[in-house]
């Protein structure tokens, strides 16, 4: 099987193309690909396939097997590989995902692909759509767990996020393990910390469904910036730090959009 490693801030991927649908064991795949002992380590692997709706479809599964809707970075990476590899041909590319179909547009420079950006549509704070077990928005909620108390917001950013707003000092990332599963979320949850360092600005580290801590969650900053919007801390264009790097996140009238990198590691064969 041939492969092309690629990361997104940090955050990486397998990525593997399956045009003829010959890939079934999905989940076993990425358990085996993903493993950084024993395997080719990975976030996540993501699968190239046709489309019917669209140009091209992305498949993610999480390193722990899980099936994901959407990924940030993960998609920044995909449309990258389609447009180098040239399964699509124009700079504006339609791609499926579990979350519908998602606008990757392609920063072009010197014949390369110096950026991307994704219109990752409309946040939801509908706990019916999340899933969460809540009558009303989580919106600065309290969430007792382990002794310590936290402040939470939940949204549906094509998959669920829910975001702490505070120091980071104040929080161990291992901490999202117990709000993911926590009962208030049925499918579990992204956990983000996010700090706000200025109206334009925020830091965030998230602690990812299927995946634990990782150096760049796309969606994740998403649902930070849409939250902080949400109450009033930030602006409508914000960078977003992350420890893998930077995202520039924006929200428009016809949905969020986020801009960063894509990078190619290396291709190999396994």
């Amino acid at each position: 099987m041939k492969f092309t490693k690629m990361h997104g801030n940090g955050n990486d991927f397998i990525v593997i193309e399956d045009l003829n649908n010959e890939v079934t064991n999905e989940a076993d795949l990425a358990e085996r690909l993903c493993n950084r002992n024993f395997g080719i380590g990975a976030d996540g692997i993501l699968i190239v396939r046709k489309s019917k709706a669209a140009q091209i479809k992305m498949t993610i599964i999480n390193s722990d097997g899980s099936y994901a809707a959407m990924c940030g970075n993960g998609i920044r990476c995909f449309a990258k590989y389609v447009w180098d590899q040239k399964l699509v041909k124009t700079e504006n590319i339609s791609i499926e995902t579990g979350d519908g179909i998602k606008t990757a547009y392609i920063n072009v420079k010197d014949n390369m692909v110096a950026s991307v950006t994704i219109n990752m549509g409309y946040p939801s704070f509908n706990t019916k759509l999340i899933p969460a077990l809540a009558d009303e928005e989580i919106i600065n909620k309290k969430l007792e767990l382990n002794g310590k108390e936290y402040i939470i917001n939940s949204l549906l950013m094509g998959v669920p996020h829910t975001v702490i707003i505070d120091t980071l000092d104040n929080y161990k990332i291992e901490e999202g393990r117990s709000i993911e599963k926590d009962k208030l979320f049925p499918q579990g949850t992204n956990v983000n910390f996010c700090e706000i360092i200025n109206r334009s600005e925020v830091k965030v580290k998230t602690w990812e469904r299927g995946a634990g801590p990782t150096l760049a969650c796309g969606t994740g900053s998403c649902a930070s910036v849409v939250a902080a919007n949400k109450l009033g801390y930030v602006d409508n264009k914000v960078k977003v730090w992350i420890p893998g790097g930077s995202l520039i996140i924006e929200l428009c009238d016809d949905g969020v959009y986020m801009s960063g990198p894509a990078v190619t590691v290396f291709n190999g064969e396994i």
